[in-house]
């Protein structure tokens, strides 16, 4: 018996837009800021970097926490989405015991009704950040 399996895909690059923005710090690995399909919006993790210097900026979890989401802003913005947007995060801890401060500024971020959400432990965030956070959105129009 012969089978014959036919697979019929679209380019990779079909329907997919890079976004990139200086107001948010560049990949440090081969990866994209951000990738938009449609009117959907990936956003890559983004970690306290401070765009402009390349640092990493706080040493505490409620100043990291305020970087990214600025950080994440910026990229959002670019797309023109927003964070009323949002609708899936990934939030990283080096220390789940930050969940609480980190929750704290995370919050400030999302009106009443913020994105389905899993926050995880892990062993170690690039350049030892405290948090690094991603995201997934969805505009209306």
């Amino acid at each position: 018996m012969i089978m014959f399996c036919a697979v019929f895909s679209q380019p990779a690059s079909a329907g997919r837009e890079v976004i990139s923005t200086l107001d948010a710090p560049p990949a440090i690995g081969p990866y994209s800021q951000a990738i938009k399909v449609g009117n959907t919006l990936y956003l890559a993790g983004q970690i306290a970097l401070d765009p402009n210097t390349g640092e990493m900026v706080g040493c505490g979890i409620e100043s990291q926490t305020h970087r990214v989401m600025q950080n994440l802003a910026s990229v959002l913005k670019t797309a023109g989405f927003g964070f009323d947007d949002v609708v899936q995060t990934q939030v990283f801890l080096a220390d789940l015991n930050d969940y609480k401060a980190m929750n704290n500024v995370y919050s400030e971020y999302f009106g009443k009704t913020p994105p389905a959400r899993a926050v995880v432990e892990a062993a170690r965030i690039p350049r030892d950040a405290l948090v690094e956070i991603m995201m997934v959105a969805v505009s209306s129009e």
